[in-house]
């Protein structure tokens, strides 16, 4: 709270009001301590003191966002006040009059055309200092005019959310809003605009529950409390404790409603490196620079090893040293950015995606990442995924096609994950509709096998145009070890069960089931990472320049041949 405002300082002159602003201190409703307005205002209305971010309006939104601190407001339309002739304590009227007077803003939303990272794009802000950013009819026909203004550019749009929710004092009339706004976030996406929404604090009920969480990206403030009810109001109805962190930013994250936390400070970069995929801007090819670990030891073999060719495969391919999705990822991809959660149920770290450019080529970018240390392996849970892993999945598949980008998947898995609460959860519908959502997107789609490939938790993402296999990875129904101990009654037949059930790249393209094997390093993918990256980096590219000749059209139809063609002609083993 500024001293001198609740005291009753009105803004009559707002000019000479800043002026004096500018020499006070603040007292921060977090801490409880003194600060000194300018440095506040240079912590980005931060508190140096204890971290709380507050709310922004929209000048210095603005100002945060786009290059140079150079914007052009535009003009929004206006509607005749108080609908309702709404009274409580006081007339609507004027309460609507004193936000105008304390702020210098005519309602809740404002807009401004500029450059973030160079690409032109339109921010609309929900004014949390205008009545708390709540949401009447002027707020949502400017939020509508805003979008089809984007539509109109076509620029990216990028809404920046803070908000109590609907307008009591106008009631269904702001409850219309909802569902108005909601039409404008449709048109969006028909036109294939990007729609990112920036979660800041607070962000709460009508508005939460229609555009604010119908982005392509959504990003959350740190520190920002979202949600639909109010915790007080929780808490009165269920008549139990919340958690500490619930509606939190972070708790958000956890249950798969938001891409990401960021903090203010590093907003503009963040929006920056996702604008430049999503809008498909050239990025000059980095040359692969990777060390491969130092306890990668090409001379020592591992147990198991020489009982034949084909579980020496196997073996290979679950080597603790070969490279792993964020592996690749760190090493191929420049601008790299994770997405994460399902938006239904949670983040599912076992199945891992995001957006960058591979090899210069702006994609999408998934798979299973397996983890390498105790904590990451648990993390990860070694690379099995839940079913909201794979609804994330779908997002990105879905993602790319909206933006016409190449969908990249890298899958390493044992399988998905085999436990009540996945099964739950639906884990064979989210299988299956990943493999759905895989063979029917309209961009081109190259899978490859960089690992351990198994069962239906594997082709779960790996339904490509293309599907290409590094030399030394398997692909196969069940591990051999399993397939031992359930037709031959003894897991010591491991190595018969991996000849007899051809599961190398040599086999898999004998079968036609694979399109291209990756040559690794002799020794396997573990002993060189360098040229193991190289090798995937550049056999994924040409793929991406063939099948971005083809009419995005045509490709689902052209990938559902493929698989139905797949399996009728194999010749018996001789």
């Amino acid at each position: 709270m500024l001293f001198g405002k609740s005291s009753g300082i009105k803004n009559k002159n707002r000019e000479k009001y800043d002026r004096v602003r500018r020499l006070m201190w603040i007292k921060c409703e977090s801490c409880d301590k003194l600060v000194y307005y300018k440095d506040y205002k240079d912590n980005h209305y931060i508190c140096p003191r204890c971290g709380r971010a507050f709310i922004m309006n929209p000048k210095q939104r603005f100002d945060l966002l786009f290059d140079d601190r150079t914007w052009e407001k535009i003009q929004l339309p206006t509607l005749p006040d108080d609908p309702l002739n709404f009274v409580d304590r006081i007339p609507y009227s004027e309460r609507l009059a004193e936000g105008r007077s304390d702020t210098g803003y005519n309602d809740a939303v404002t807009t401004a055309d500029g450059s973030i990272g160079g690409i032109p794009t339109t921010i609309c802000v929900l004014n949390g200092e205008f009545m708390m950013g709540s949401m009447g009819r002027v707020a949502g026909e400017g939020i509508v005019a805003s979008a089809e203004h984007a539509i109109k550019m076509h620029q990216p749009f990028i809404m920046v959310a803070c908000s109590g929710g609907a307008r009591m004092q106008e009631n269904i009339l702001s409850l219309m809003q909802m569902a108005r706004t909601t039409v404008a976030v449709n048109k969006l996406h028909a036109a294939k605009i990007p729609y990112i929404v920036l979660l800041t604090d607070p962000t709460y009920g009508g508005v939460t529950a229609s555009f604010a969480m119908l982005g392509d990206i959504n990003i959350a403030e740190s520190g920002a409390r979202i949600g639909f009810a109010g915790r007080r109001v929780i808490e009165q109805n269920i008549r139990e404790k919340l958690p500490a962190n619930f509606q939190t930013a972070d708790y958000l994250y956890e249950h798969g409603m938001v891409d990401m936390v960021v903090p203010r400070t590093e907003l503009k970069s963040k929006i920056e490196k996702i604008l430049a995929v999503l809008m498909h801007k050239s990025r000059p090819v980095e040359k692969i620079s990777v060390q491969t670990p130092a306890d990668s030891d090409a001379s020592k073999k591992a147990r198991g090893m020489g009982e034949n060719a084909a579980y020496d495969k196997v073996l290979l391919a679950r080597n603790e040293n070969r490279p792993h999705f964020l592996d690749y990822i760190n090493g191929i991809v420049t601008d790299w950015t994770y997405l994460a959660g399902d938006r239904l149920f949670g983040e599912d770290a076992a199945m891992c995606g995001g957006i960058g450019f591979w090899n210069g080529f702006p994609a999408v970018i998934l798979g299973q990442e397996k983890g390498r240390t105790i904590e990451t392996r648990q993390l990860h849970r070694f690379g099995m995924p839940n079913p909201e892993g794979y609804r994330k999945a779908q997002r990105l598949m879905r993602l790319a096609e909206r933006f016409n980008l190449p969908v990249i998947s890298l899958f390493d898995t044992a399988g998905a994950f085999a436990g009540s609460a996945a099964e739950e959860r639906g884990q064979s519908e989210a299988v299956a509709s990943s493999i759905q959502t895989g063979l029917s997107i309209k961009t081109p789609y190259i899978a490859v096998n960089v690992g351990e490939r198994g069962s239906g938790g594997a082709i779960a993402i790996g339904t490509g145009d293309k599907v290409l296999m590094l030399e030394n990875a398997i692909y196969s129904v069940i591990a051999p070890e399993s397939c031992a101990s359930i037709l031959w009654k003894d897991n010591k037949f491991k190595a018969t069960a991996a000849a007899a059930m051809k599961l190398t790249a040599d086999d898999m393209m004998e079968m036609r089931v694979i399109d291209k094997i990756i040559a690794e390093p002799i020794g396997g993918a573990h002993t060189d990472w360098q040229t193991t990256m190289e090798n995937l980096a550049n056999a994924v590219s040409e793929q991406i320049k063939l099948l971005q000749k083809t009419d995005p059209e045509k490709l689902p139809e052209l990938r559902a041949e493929k698989f139905l063609k797949m399996t009728r002609k194999i010749d018996s083993a001789k």
